[in-house]
């Protein structure tokens, strides 16, 4: 985007618009869920229980700043680390390191309340996904799922990924499909839509948004969003709608 970005409070900016927008304008909101929705980068997390977090924290920083461009590929490299951790691991992260970020309860509200359907559409994992929808209500999810032993490892990660019927794999392109393909269902203009998220991986769907917002982005996914929270939480975004 050319437009000029403008600070319209501290550690937060806009550019291509004039705010306030009216948030009943909107009918979708889809985020993304890791160091978006949530704190962490899971699988960061889990292949930290398995002895591996650097080795894998170094792929994730190259994908999400858009360094490497096949993120399947950067995916199942990561996934296949993991191979041998546990559910209890998986168990574990979820109880003592996953955390809705700030303000994410509050905009998600807001948002409902205002009539809009919430879509949570992840590089992530089903094992997680799903508890951060049923925590916060919301109405879709598209993740990846994490294959699990049979048989005498039963209970430990493949280190593979399972298919589902959509595809094998939730990347950038996945992401934007899936936006529009809740949009279409929901019979409304992906212009209707707002798609929050950190990394390159987000800026397919952040691209056929309606309003594209950054959350404590890198800094090629700052460049180009309509709206760039870099300070505070995710319900600074309410600051520019009414």
């Amino acid at each position: 985007m050319t437009s000029t970005t403008i600070e319209f409070a501290p550690g937060l900016t806009v550019q291509g618009f004039t705010p306030p927008l009216n948030l009943k304008d909107f009918k979708l909101i889809a985020f993304d869920m890791d160091s978006t929705l949530i704190n962490i980068e899971c699988v960061d997390e889990i292949a930290d229980a398995a002895g591996r977090k650097a080795e894998v924290s170094a792929i994730t920083e190259a994908a999400m700043r858009g360094e490497i461009t096949d993120y399947k590929e950067s995916l199942r490299q990561r996934v296949a680390l993991l191979r041998g951790v546990t559910v209890a691991h998986m168990e574990q992260v979820l109880a003592e390191r996953l955390q809705l970020n700030p303000g994410a309860e509050a905009l998600v509200k807001a948002c409902k309340a205002a009539g809009l359907k919430v879509l949570l559409v992840s590089g992530g994992f089903t094992y997680f996904t799903d508890r951060v929808r049923d925590r916060l209500g919301i109405d879709f999810t598209r993740s990846n799922v994490l294959e699990i032993e049979s048989g005498p490892n039963c209970g430990q990660l493949t280190g593979r990924m399972v298919d589902q019927a959509w595809g094998d794999i939730c990347d950038g392109a996945e992401k934007r499909r899936t936006l529009l393909e809740v949009a279409s269902l929901l019979g409304i203009e992906p212009g209707q839509c707002i798609a929050m998220g950190d990394g390159a991986n987000d800026l397919p769907m952040m691209g056929v948004a309606g309003l594209s917002v950054a959350y404590h982005a890198k800094p090629k996914v700052r460049e180009q969003a309509m709206v760039a929270i870099n300070q505070g939480g995710l319900d600074r975004l309410l600051e520019v709608l009414r």
